[in-house]
């Protein structure tokens, strides 16, 4: 790493800037495309200190873009995306849903929902896709009770970042591992343990808020488990340590097997599902390529040294340099409205904090999920609360300044597991990169 030089962070401030500024004017945060803002930002890079030959800035980005952990990561990421779709255009998403509402008793419908949206975000591994499967029911259920509407949307927006934040198959997930070094059981281990407190409260909460709420039935659909088993499965298998692409592999073969069996998929529909599953991370695969390719070229002109040497001025303990992950991820999600772009930008940093104050890449890894979970569930123009307001009709503001208790409780949560060194970790001879 080159010495310290705060202008190398310019086509990252480009970055922010630019897609905060047009959101800002247009009203819309998602009227500037991700891919083009960071497309952007690497121009900018490339445009920077004159004196280098642009062959040398070409080989030092296509190195950062194309190095193991990356390609492993985007492999991961298009192995995710068929799975989420082949088993969801099965009925699993259908069946998860209508098991569990199944199961549910009237008096605890709104506990209900946030463990079905627990469960769901867990299997899917994407917190948009459990909001827009379950927002229906969450108005449903609101228009059935006294339930205020914005605390039910409040409710399945907890339930998607729960998953979001734990799912082996989340691109968060596969981010935050990746950049960090660690393995995904181990992670999930690590952050399990911090947010379980929060889930368990958020539980408590609902029940308490809603104890006394009028119901009328809720209809449930027809479902089948053996259409479930698919994620209770590659849930069991990642948990055992099996190498997460493995997992993936066998998540998707079953998902066709028993698509093929309820009559979902004949051979040409299964493989059109896969291949809509591939196509819908292609962007977020691309993007991470692309901006580990410019995080190389500002590290190589100084800038993350740049950060390292602000961060370290305030950083003498290990839980200051947790505080700083926290911190840093915190920033980049508030600017960006997106956890993995967050995680990915903020990832090679944190990684250099955590190796020079000693933190465990289990605990760096999770606490950049947590953080940037967080704020994506908190945020009044994230995607998700956006998306849930949406098919409700009503404001983001009332989801976020009464009801959005999940995320401030795994906030708090994380926060307190910063303070009290927690959970505490043993010391790995060597971290597998599954």
């Amino acid at each position: 790493m080159q010495r310290a030089n705060k202008w190398a962070l310019l086509p990252f401030v480009a970055f922010i800037v630019l897609f905060i500024g047009i959101g800002i004017i247009s009203g819309d945060f998602t009227a500037m495309p991700l891919n083009v803002a960071v497309l952007i930002a690497c121009m900018i890079a490339f445009l920077m200190n004159r004196q280098e030959k642009l062959a040398t800035k070409v080989e030092i980005f296509t190195k950062g873009a194309g190095n193991s952990n990356v390609m492993l990561m985007v492999v991961i990421f298009v192995l995710a995306g068929a799975f989420s779709s082949v088993a969801k255009g099965m009925g699993a998403v259908d069946s998860t849903v209508n098991l569990g509402l199944d199961f549910v008793p009237p008096s605890l419908l709104l506990v209900g929902l946030f463990i079905i949206g627990c469960f769901i975000s867990v299997s899917m591994g994407t917190s948009m896709g459990t909001v827009v499967a379950l927002a229906p029911i969450g108005v449903g259920i609101a228009e059935s009770t006294d339930i205020p509407m914005a605390l039910a949307m409040a409710t399945v927006v907890g339930g998607a970042m729960f998953g979001d934040n734990l799912s082996i198959i989340s691109d968060t997930t596969i981010a935050a591992v990746r950049t960090q070094g660690t393995n995904m059981r181990d992670k999930f281990k690590v952050n399990f343990f911090i947010v379980l407190p929060a889930a368990i409260l958020t539980c408590v909460i609902l029940y308490w808020l809603t104890a006394g709420s009028s119901a009328d039935a809720v209809e449930v659909a027809k479902y089948s488990f053996v259409e479930v088993l698919p994620y209770l499965i590659v849930l069991i298998v990642a948990l055992a340590g099996l190498n997460v692409m493995l997992v993936l592999v066998i998540g998707i073969v079953l998902s066709g097997i028993i698509g093929f069996m309820n009559g979902s998929y004949t051979f040409l529909t299964f493989i059109k599902a896969v291949s809509d599953g591939v196509i819908g991370m292609e962007d977020i695969a691309l993007i991470a390529i692309l901006i580990s390719g410019l995080v190389a070229l500002i590290e190589h002109h100084g800038g993350l040294a740049y950060l390292l040497e602000v961060v370290s001025k305030r950083v003498k303990k290990k839980k200051g340099a947790e505080l700083g992950i926290a911190s840093l991820v915190s920033v980049v999600d508030i600017a960006t409205v997106n956890n993995t772009i967050a995680i990915l930008m903020a990832g090679p940093l944190a990684k250099t904090i955590a190796d020079k104050y000693e933190v465990d890449p289990r605990k760096s890894a999770s606490l950049l999920d947590i953080f940037a979970s967080f704020w994506q569930g908190l945020l009044p123009y994230s995607p998700q609360l956006l998306a849930a307001a949406s098919i409700a009709g009503i404001s983001t503001v009332g989801m976020w300044q009464v009801y959005s208790i999940y995320p401030l409780l795994m906030g708090v949560m994380a926060i307190i597991a910063i303070l009290m060194g927690y959970p505490a970790l043993k010391n790995k001879k060597k971290t597998s990169h599954k």
